[in-house]
């Protein structure tokens, strides 16, 4: 889902499904591990990792971890897993433009572009490879991972699904401020 100032696009939240992730496209190391087997702070370097090659194999600048949208990812992807909801809007109503504006992020931008993907999986499907594939074959996803537009990206991460049990949740924030 991606918003942009002062036009507004609708999307769709999709549940990702997901599959077998490929052989191994880049060298991103713990990129093939369960959400179980290392850090989180591992795992967030790994799906940076995963998305900058495809952005690389698409010849687009990589994207840069921001501690901003990092902050309003996080939240999401806890209250996801902790309160057992799949969706863009959390609980209370906000969007993930109001989680972005929240962090301060947005403040004084004349322009800005803002998007998000999230995800779920267990076992080895909380991978960042297999969540990383699953964005790229959903064409909303891929859109954010592979949009010119966006320069920075913020990754949160939580154990625990929105359906309970063990695996992760994901969400990725991303964004340009003009």
């Amino acid at each position: 889902m991606r918003f942009s100032k002062p036009v507004a696009a609708l999307a769709a939240a999709l549940t990702v499904s997901l599959i077998a992730a490929p052989a191994a496209s880049a060298a991103c190391e713990n990129a093939n591990v369960s959400a179980s087997q290392v850090t989180k702070r591992a795992l967030v370097r790994a799906t940076l990792c995963v998305l900058n090659a495809e952005r690389a194999r698409h010849r687009l600048r990589p994207l840069r971890l921001n501690r901003k949208l990092s902050a309003a990812a996080r939240v999401h992807s806890r209250a996801m897993a902790g309160h057992r909801f799949f969706s863009h809007t959390s609980l209370d109503g906000a969007t993930f433009v109001d989680r972005i504006r929240s962090t301060g992020y947005l403040a004084g931008a004349p322009s800005w572009a803002v998007g998000e993907n999230i995800a779920y999986g267990s076992g080895s499907r909380s991978s960042p490879r297999s969540i990383g594939t699953a964005w790229m074959n959903s064409p909303p996803h891929r859109a954010n991972i592979l949009s010119r537009s966006f320069r920075e990206i913020g990754i949160g991460l939580a154990d625990g699904t929105p359906v309970g049990g063990g695996g992760a949740t994901y969400t990725t924030d991303f964004g340009r401020r003009g």
